[in-house]
């Protein structure tokens, strides 16, 4: 069992002060005609921004994982492929790899599928047939891999080498060790960088506009382009991003609250 932080039991001021500014924001869209007309128009980026934040964290977290476990493989192969990828991913900022994904990859990925298709015969593929939403989720799962890879690593070198040695004289295999064992607790442990990541993707997902992608930041822009109403557009922009983080971090900390009382 975890020992609980010493702020678990501080009356929640700032939430109080996120929902005042929360629900004046939410009069104003429903009472000024300006604010209910921009959310309208940024409702259906709100599903891209959803869609593109999951996907993007689930390929994420397997791939993050993945090269978790090739730190801690004894093949020094696999050890420095891992860290030569996790050191690069870490050291480019995350537009810079949106767009060298976007318009450096994605055209080498088609042409090499292209000269696949060539050899099968088939027609092939145009660069514009590639999506940039799916360039978006490639780079933000690229980009997040890294860094969810050491936070994988570090909760699994957090389990006691004396149960992994127990389990193994039982019988377990290593896949029952790990799937039993290990990554179990190593889950408590990792629960919440996991979870702040999570919610730092939801914020970095707004970086795919640089791609024209249609998500709530673009057609935020592209609205205050429209309208020059940058005070209210904005203001609800902001006010689907703080609902969407908030929401996220309360639901994390009460799935912390019960991982810890287990």
């Amino acid at each position: 069992m975890l020992p609980a932080s010493p702020n678990d039991d501080d009356f929640p001021w700032w939430l109080v002060a996120v929902l005042a500014i929360g629900l004046y924001l939410f009069w104003q869209v429903l009472t000024v005609e300006e604010y209910s007309r921009v959310l309208n128009t940024l409702r259906r980026g709100i599903w891209v921004t959803i869609y593109v934040t999951i996907v993007a964290y689930t390929l994420a977290c397997l791939l993050g994982l993945g090269l978790a476990l090739a730190q801690l493989s004894k093949s020094i192969v696999l050890r420095q492929i891992s860290r030569f990828y996790i050191e690069v991913m870490r050291g480019i900022p995350i537009i810079v790899l949106l767009l060298y994904v976007a318009f450096v990859l994605a055209p080498a990925m088609v042409a090499g599928w292209n000269w696949v298709l060539g050899q099968l015969g088939l027609e092939p593929i145009r660069t514009r047939d590639f999506s940039l939403l799916w360039r978006a989720v490639i780079a933000l799962t690229l980009a997040y891999a890294s860094f969810l890879a050491e936070v994988f690593r570090a909760g699994l070198q957090s389990i006691d080498k004396g149960q992994i040695e127990a389990a193994e004289a039982l019988g377990l295999s290593r896949w029952q060790r790990f799937r039993l064992i290990v990554f179990p607790q190593a889950l408590r442990v990792i629960l919440p960088p996991l979870g702040n990541d999570f919610v730092a993707m939801v914020k970095d997902s707004s970086l795919v506009s640089v791609l024209g992608v249609t998500d709530v930041t673009q057609l935020g822009k592209v609205t205050a382009a429209g309208n020059f109403r940058y005070f209210e557009t904005y203001n609800v922009v902001a006010l689907v991003y703080l609902t969407i983080t908030i929401t996220l971090s309360l639901a994390l900390r009460k799935f912390e609250r019960r991982m810890r009382e287990r």
